[in-house]
């Protein structure tokens, strides 16, 4: 499951020697102080975001390794050309007194990054400095979305809670769990979420895109239009197996060689005009076998039909 989440960009922090001692171990050659500019980025948190979604402490402790040495681009557009800085370190915070929607004391993943001083990121960094180029979006990987309500995977067999619904007090929500890769970390123009949101694209990773219910599980939009989708079709599976039953049915009397279970085969190999044609040839054949008959006696007082007199009240 690809999972993308909005940061924050802050100030240029401190070149002590502390910090570019860590920057040095990733560079070819050793830099300088004046060679290098450090800023600092709020890639993700613990709290309860607009699509329904957080990542736990645990989460958070785990991207924090992964996200060391991970380069910022772009727009999510993965080329080297868009290469402009790297997270050098990172820590997980506490916010002190501050709560999220889940109950936990907040905390949040903060990176810390360098780029080159040079004169093709001057511009960049004037923006940065400037707060123009301040949101960018982190890409990562994680196993499962797990139900806050029922602890099942959510968007699986056994779990049909909607995200931001309430059940008995308690606030539906996804935990992502399970991370197992960070990607990268992005400059964007409009970020999804005010603080620390997740836009996602779903899939496992090496494998497909997914089911539906995986790909509408980040829009709480999506899942109900997917669930309304979903009584229609059950709708039209029982009246396909009502039709089927039916033309079985007309068919074991109209054709006396042939059982139940073999007509049932044969019609559900049919598809709905197909058995609708077959039902009307079956009701044509048996009409003149099974005439119908009136119930109800003559009117004008002549004598009652032996066969109508059981329907005399």
């Amino acid at each position: 499951m690809d999972i993308s989440k909005e940061a924050d960009v802050n100030r240029e922090a401190e070149v002590s020697p502390g910090e570019l001692e860590r920057v040095n171990a990733f560079s070819k050659k050793p830099l300088e102080a004046d060679e290098v500019y450090l800023f600092s980025v709020r890639l993700c948190d613990n709290e309860v975001d607009r699509d329904g979604e957080r990542f736990g402490r645990e989460a958070l402790e785990k991207l924090g390794e992964l996200f060391v040495g991970k380069s910022g681009i772009f727009d999510h557009q993965w080329s080297a050309r868009g290469q402009t800085a790297r997270i050098y370190r990172t820590e997980v915070l506490e916010e002190p007194n501050v709560l999220t929607r889940a109950g936990d004391r907040y905390c949040y993943l903060k990176g810390y990054a360098y780029m080159l001083r040079t004169e093709g990121n001057r511009e960049l960094i004037a923006e940065i400095e400037g707060g123009i180029k301040r949101e960018v979006s982190v890409g990562c990987a994680v196993e499962r979305a797990v139900c806050s309500v029922c602890g099942e995977e959510q968007g699986g067999e056994h779990c049909h809670h909607v995200r931001g619904r309430t059940y008995n007090g308690k606030l539906c929500w996804a935990e992502l769990t399970g991370v197992t890769d960070a990607y990268e970390w992005s400059f964007v123009a409009v970020p999804a979420q005010p603080r620390a949101g997740v836009i996602k694209g779903l899939g496992r990773s090496g494998g497909a895109a997914g089911s539906l219910r995986e790909l509408a599980a980040p829009w709480p939009e999506r899942q109900r239009e997917l669930a309304e989708l979903e009584r229609e079709a059950e709708l039209g599976r029982r009246y396909l197996a009502g039709l089927r039953r039916e033309v079985a049915r007309l068919g074991g009397l109209a054709q006396k060689g042939l059982g139940t279970e073999t007509l049932l085969r044969i019609a559900g190999a049919l598809g709905e005009e197909e058995l609708l044609e077959l039902k009307r040839a079956y009701e044509a054949q048996l009409e003149g076998r099974f005439p119908v008959r009136t119930q109800l006696p003559r009117r004008g007082g002549g004598e009652t039909r032996k066969e109508d007199g059981a329907f005399l009240i």
